[in-house]
């Protein structure tokens, strides 16, 4: 009698953004946008001033004026607090301005590509393949390489490529809805194009590009950290989380919170968007 080999079947595993999961996320970018609004009403924070005396200090432990650093300070004494809090506001600052840059173009090369077809189709087609033959993380380094540092600079890198992922989703939408028999019939009658696509096609391309703004969103956080990290984002003059996780890797051994906590902080927000972004795709019936 042979013997039989049972071979495990390996099943991917994917964490699926159920309704509680999204309620739960979404609780937590609240959480985010409240302390990145109201947090640097409260906190008082230089992000230039330096502290001799306060350098390094660890968790809960009293500077030489007597206050208490929450969450410690860095290499230079500056409080780990203030960095979070400022921080958050810069990536929600910063993400929310990539998206809405990259949604407006991509909006707008996507219902023409869909809907005029043609040479128009063909040409804005052929940019989109253009731009997706270059790393979009690459282009950035370069054009933010090539200016001085500064948030305008920052979004602009991030924007270069950043809207051909919502022109290629428009444009998919549209070229399925510029035939449909409403489409049709505006044309007939003789409804001029662009009020055809603003009343005919944009209204059913809001909600795939909602459920991809928020991906983008975590994606245009993450590599802005990823560019302040590399001294090619922000002046120092702004807080960045890239920043400050870059500023404590030379303490790792001896003062782990300086990178740590900003980078748990990155993660939170990544994640959490990353999880409503799904769920949205989900009940949208879209995908990436």
């Amino acid at each position: 009698m042979s013997a039989i080999t049972v071979r495990p079947r390996l099943w991917p595993v994917r964490l699926r953004s159920t309704p509680a999961v999204a309620a739960v996320a979404t609780v937590v970018l609240a959480c985010y946008v409240l302390v990145g609004l109201i947090g640097p009403l409260l906190i008082a924070y230089d992000p230039v001033a330096t502290s001799v005396a306060d350098r390094l200090l660890p968790i809960g432990a009293t500077r030489a004026d007597g206050t208490l650093a929450l969450l410690g300070t860095d290499g230079a004494g500056r409080d780990m607090l203030g960095q979070l809090v400022y921080g958050a506001r810069t990536s929600i600052i910063i993400g929310i301005s990539v998206v809405a840059a990259c949604l407006a173009v991509g909006l707008a090369f996507g219902t023409l590509a869909g809907y005029l077809a043609g040479w128009t189709d063909i040409a804005i087609s052929r940019l989109i393949d253009i731009l997706m033959a270059f790393p979009g993380i690459l282009l950035a380094i370069v054009i933010a390489g090539l200016f001085q540092r500064s948030m305008l600079v920052v979004v602009l890198s991030l924007s270069v490529a950043g809207w051909v992922g919502f022109a290629r989703l428009t444009r998919g939408v549209t070229l399925s809805l510029r035939e449909r028999p409403w489409v049709d019939a505006a044309r007939l009658i003789g409804v001029p194009t662009p009020i055809v696509i603003v009343r005919h096609i944009i209204p059913f391309v809001i909600g795939p590009v909602t459920a991809l703004a928020t991906t983008e969103f975590a994606g245009a956080v993450l590599s802005e950290a990823g560019l302040s990290f590399l001294g090619l984002g922000l002046p120092s003059a702004t807080v960045s989380w890239g920043q400050v996780i870059a500023n404590g890797k030379d303490y790792l051994d001896t003062a782990w919170w300086i990178s740590a906590l900003p980078g748990l902080a990155l993660t939170g927000l990544v994640v959490s968007t990353g999880l409503l972004g799904d769920h949205l795709t989900q009940r949208l019936g879209t995908s990436r």
